[in-house]
């Protein structure tokens, strides 16, 4: 038994690695959730396959997220950049591009598309029966090119919708940048004029690159050749929204809207929703394409602690789970188990995870914390704690089979995109970055306790009567999660074990509901543990997010607070990887030079750890869903989109996964 359980690891690791070279727990489950079965009538017009392992489709979906981090704060797919409220939101409006299993862009609202002069202006030709509902799928209007427009001009007005999702828009897009400026110039000066704005009778609006000639036509121009453009068509930066619906609303109410008064055109409604409850996603019977295959509810289950998914399936109450650490040692440790057979990994997700500092950071009494700020503005203090961090023992709270697996040498998604002679391009990063480990060892690469302890002795040094040791560091989980503060516990360990608690302390704070309001606003957090997905298929995405002196970078506005920075050795540092950053952004002519600048950018944040990468993103599992049939893409907001999912009223097992990926490969070849 424990040579079978070696081979069915090594499959399924194997199989990892050629996807990642391509390109968030135990009990019986054979009795299915109620009323999950089907007749094979799940889609908008089309049956479901029959699953491969003698099971039948599921109709009704049950899943789960967890509320500390995943729970959706907003219905209006524009005003937001969160992964939690995207991954929902892409089931209720439809892009004019999709990604389907492998990655590869599909018509959707757009039956075709391209570019004729390399990328600088690009042209749609839209399907004319999508139509917008409102949540008892009454129709409400017709879904035309002008929503494109009119939900450019939303994003792009400053007044209506602050900086959200514009970082992409204002640097690929003729004009973006300045109506932009305008209208925030415009609501700075004059109040309530940049609201008013519509796209009709608007001539700054005008000079921005993108137009709808006839109710099916839209085209766009860049501001440079952007032959990457159409990848940034799964991003919620273009997706659509109704002038009819802001007129209904009135712009006040757009941002605040519910999954009552909100508007879809997508695969489903959101027919209910009970914050940190559960959300209930309907079928919309006037979806437009009526060739896949839905199911008729999808409900996702809120759970406040790490276990209680395990315990869920146990009951038949979900359709799969992520075992934490505890559950699934029991099941490797005795072949006997009756899961024993059905662990599965799931897919690497599209996120890389860092450490974000806070260089700002506040008391809870709104006053600045000198001790923090004036530490983590030294260079010697943050490459103690890049290089002093063992996390060996956080990452095997996801993958404890694996848990080197998970380890994130770099600020960009690996995968994302590849060099011309095919050279991954975090690889060359890698490269570039210090005293990292070759691959293949045992112990994490960029681990170094002699180069972490002599940059202690340093920071200690430079610090003297500066700065009171140790240093507090404040970690912020959810009250009353007793999975977030088993992992706080560990992480605090990580922090203090190489360095000692002489010098550093990891304090363990919490929140009540919500993170952003509680912590990340008021500037609470001396760092935040986020992930970064790619809204499109380029670097920038994920370096412009850490930019200084743009207040459309996410990381920078938000988590960092780099732009109230004092201290001018750091902000030069910024100032530098900045310009590195827009000198490669701005070179179009040439991709691998491009990469190779982009490339040089990252390592310079890095190897001045101004950013600590982190981890990347999967885990074991028990499931009645295929995951190769899932979209999937290291970029966009499509991938919870839950369109054309192979499902099973019978367990996958981990047979049924190596098969799969087999499968997978072969076809993607």
């Amino acid at each position: 038994m424990k040579r079978k359980a070696t081979r069915i690891l090594a499959l399924l690791l194997t199989a990892m690695l050629v996807l990642t070279a391509c390109g968030n727990n135990g009990g019986s489950q054979n009795t299915p959730p109620a009323d999950s079965s089907n007749n094979g009538d799940t889609g908008s017009g089309t049956p479901a396959p029959a699953p491969s392992n003698g099971g039948e489709p599921l109709k009704d979906l049950i899943t789960w997220e967890s509320t500390g981090t995943r729970e959706l704060e907003g219905f209006f797919i524009l005003n937001t950049e969160k992964s939690a409220d995207l991954n929902v939101l892409c089931n209720a409006y439809s892009p004019l591009l999709e990604i389907d299993n492998y990655g590869k862009l599909n018509p959707a609202v757009a039956k075709t598309w391209g570019t004729q002069d390399g990328g600088k202006t690009w042209h749609f030709e839209l399907r004319d029966d999508v139509t917008w509902v409102d949540v008892n799928g009454n129709e409400k209007a017709k879904c035309t090119a002008q929503d494109w427009v009119t939900a450019m001009e939303w994003i792009l007005n400053y007044e209506k919708n602050g900086a959200n999702n514009t970082s992409m828009l204002v640097t690929l897009v003729e004009g973006a940048q300045e109506y932009y400026d305008y209208t925030k110039n415009l609501a700075e000066t004059n109040p309530g004029a940049a609201k008013a704005l519509t796209t009709e009778n608007n001539p700054e609006f005008d000079k921005v690159g993108i137009k709808a000639p006839d109710d099916y036509t839209l085209d766009y121009t860049c501001v440079s050749n952007c032959p990457y453009f159409d990848t940034l068509c799964t991003s919620a930066a273009l997706y659509p929204v109704s002038q009819a619906e802001i007129d209904e609303k009135g712009v006040d109410n757009m941002i605040g809207m519910s999954n009552e008064t909100m508007w879809y055109n997508g695969p489903y409604t959101i027919t209910s929703y009970i914050m940190n409850n559960e959300k209930v996603l309907t079928k919309n019977p006037s979806y437009w394409d009526k060739d896949c295959t839905l199911f008729d509810t999808v409900t996702i289950v809120m759970i406040d602690d790490g276990t209680k998914d395990d315990q869920l399936y146990q009951t038949g109450e979900v359709h799969n789970c992520e075992l934490n650490a505890a559950t699934l040692k029991t099941i490797t440790d005795n072949p006997s188990n009756e899961y024993y057979n059905q662990l599965v990994e799931t897919r690497l997700r599209k996120f890389s995870y860092q450490y974000q500092l806070n260089f700002a950071k506040r008391n809870p009494d709104g006053s600045m914390d000198t001790n923090w700020n004036t530490a983590v503005a030294n260079e010697a203090f943050r490459k103690s704690l890049y290089y002093g961090l063992d996390l060996t023992t956080t990452w095997a709270r996801a993958n404890r089979i694996n848990p080197l697996s998970l380890e994130n040498l770099c600020f960009t998604m690996q995968g994302l995109l590849y060099f011309s002679d095919g050279t991954e391009y975090t690889q060359r990063v890698i490269e570039k970055l210090e005293n990292i480990a070759p691959a293949g060892g045992d112990t994490p690469r960029r681990f170094n306790p002699d180069l972490a302890l002599q940059y202690k002795e340093q920071a200690m040094k430079e610090l003297e009567g500066k700065v009171t040791f140790p240093v507090q560091i404040d970690y912020y989980i959810q009250s009353g999660s007793s999975t977030a503060l088993d992992g706080a516990t560990i992480l605090k360990e990580n922090f203090e074990r190489t360095l000692g608690s002489d010098y550093v302390q990891l304090h363990i704070c919490e929140y009540v509901t919500s993170v952003t309001q509680e912590v990340v606003n008021p500037k609470l957090q001396s760092f935040q543990g986020n992930g970064w997905g790619a809204d499109y298929g380029d670097v920038e995405n994920f370096l412009d997010q850490i930019v200084y002196g743009d207040d459309s970078a996410y990381y920078a506005m938000k988590y960092n607070n780099i732009n109230e920075l004092t201290d001018p050795e750091t902000i030069a540092l910024f100032e530098e990887f900045t310009r590195l950053e827009r000198e490669a952004k701005n070179t179009f002519d040439d991709m691998d030079a491009r990469y190779e600048k982009f490339a040089e950018a990252e390592a310079f944040l890095l190897n001045h750890a101004l950013a600590i990468p982190s981890n990347y993103e999967n885990a074991w599992q028990l499931t009645q869903i295929n995951d190769y049939s899932k979209m999937y893409a290291l970029y966009g907001c499509q991938t919870y989109t839950y369109k054309n999912w192979e499902t099973s009223t019978v367990p996958y097992t981990a047979e049924d996964y190596a098969r799969f990926v087999e499968e997978y490969n072969a076809n993607a070849s």
